[in-house]
């Protein structure tokens, strides 16, 4: 049997940047899991895009932490075709609230 990936994200040296999602979702899926799937394996294709990670508790708060390498990259990901859309579905159907940080990441460290 293989072992699981790392949930944590392969990020290079500092500098570089972070998006911070932190959500409260609204009762149902009404298909939010496969566009979450969409979502990930379109940013894992936008130059920039350094990973991901992601949880949400049983009380339906979640906080998703992509990375990149630039504000630049990621203002050209928020611009994204399917990406807006899914931003639009977000706010009229899957989130109650939610909140984006945009953050430089400066010094990491860890036992990774």
């Amino acid at each position: 049997m293989n072992p699981s990936p790392s949930p944590f994200a392969a990020t290079p040296s500092p500098p570089y940047f972070a998006v911070i999602f932190t959500s409260r979702r609204t009762d149902g899926d009404q298909g939010y899991g496969g566009m979450t799937a969409r979502m990930v394996e379109l940013a894992s294709r936008q130059p920039g895009f350094l990973g991901v990670e992601s949880v949400r508790g049983t009380d339906d708060f979640g906080i998703t932490v992509s990375y990149w390498a630039s504000l630049e990259s990621i203002r050209h990901w928020k611009q994204q075709e399917e990406h807006l859309a899914a931003q639009e579905k977000g706010r009229r159907v899957w989130y109650a609230d939610y909140q984006v940080r945009v953050c430089e990441v400066l010094r990491e460290y860890g036992t990774l």
